[in-house]
């Protein structure tokens, strides 16, 4: 999916999000006023819970919270890009989503993330059937329904979620790519070429260390503690950026040391500001070339 090269930042202007992930232990309130702060277009919360260590400990679709939500929506003038996380397993009520995905639409959420936490691989049609049906109750609210494939978690490439995607055939299903599990599951940049350029609205960058782990939990604690800012990797963020359509961006880059020392605040800034680099600096490439 190559594109024209001149047009690539010159008719689109992206929106860069703070992911809940990068500051977790936030409440999404402060979260919104954090990204106010430090720059940010929008954020994307996580409305549904997942016992993530570090996870905040309140429920995001209390009463309070949610007036809160929107008081600090309306203050600042952040947006939200998407809400999150929609997990496939057997332990999940599908339907006990739609109250949380109709809240995140009425925040003015346009994106919904998916993923699949199921134990068997022999279930491809389970999942089929519960991204279908994920994806017909966001399609009342107006949400794009994003299908991510963590490499520890059931689909662990992208070959998997294009499989599930495309066999569930829902005309608002897509796939949303993390850089770092881009890198993890070993996935060529040149499986993107092909794809439909509908499937993707937004998609979540950091980058990471060279090397994968070669266990589940070596994984899980770089993807949810030591992300690195772009630029202190070893991601090829051109490479990919160049064979997807024009998108926008989800920091979604957790690194508990930076945090400690730097604090949620700087963090974040710092997060935005190496994103904003990097992706002007492919620009640029890319409109003189």
């Amino acid at each position: 999916m190559p594109l024209n090269d001149a047009d690539f930042q010159n008719e689109f202007t992206p929106t860069y999000s703070l992911g809940h992930l990068t500051l977790l232990g936030c409440s999404i309130p402060e979260l919104i006023y954090i990204a106010s702060r430090t720059g940010y277009d929008a954020v994307s919360p996580r409305l549904i819970t997942t016992g993530t260590g570090g996870e905040f400990s309140y429920s995001p679709i209390e009463k309070d919270i949610i007036q809160a939500t929107k008081n600090a929506l309306e203050i600042t003038g952040v947006k939200v890009n998407d809400i999150e996380l929609a997990s496939i397993s057997n332990k999940h009520d599908i339907s006990s989503y739609e109250p949380v995905i109709e809240l995140g639409a009425n925040l003015g959420a346009k994106n919904l993330i998916s993923s699949a936490w199921t134990s068997e691989k022999n279930d491809r049609n389970f999942i089929i059937d519960k991204f279908s049906s994920i994806c017909e109750i966001s399609k009342k609210y107006g949400l794009h329904v994003a299908l991510e494939f963590p490499t520890f978690s059931r689909l662990t490439s992208l070959e998997e979620a294009v499989d599930i995607v495309r066999s569930s055939n829902q005309t608002n299903g897509g796939i949303l790519i993390d850089t770092l599990y881009m890198h993890m599951s070993r996935v060529d940049s040149s499986e993107l070429d092909d794809l439909p350029s509908e499937w993707f609205k937004f998609i979540q960058v950091c980058d990471v260390a060279p090397g994968i782990p070669d266990y589940h939990q070596g994984m899980i604690d770089i993807a949810r503690h030591a992300r690195l800012y772009l630029g202190e990797g070893c991601i090829d963020f051109a490479d990919i950026m160049d064979r997807l359509p024009p998108v926008d961006f989800c920091i979604e880059l957790p690194n508990k040391n930076r945090v400690a020392e730097l604090g949620y605040e700087e963090h974040a800034r710092r997060c935005l500001q190496s994103t904003k680099k990097t992706m002007e600096s492919i620009s640029d490439k890319l409109t003189t070339s």
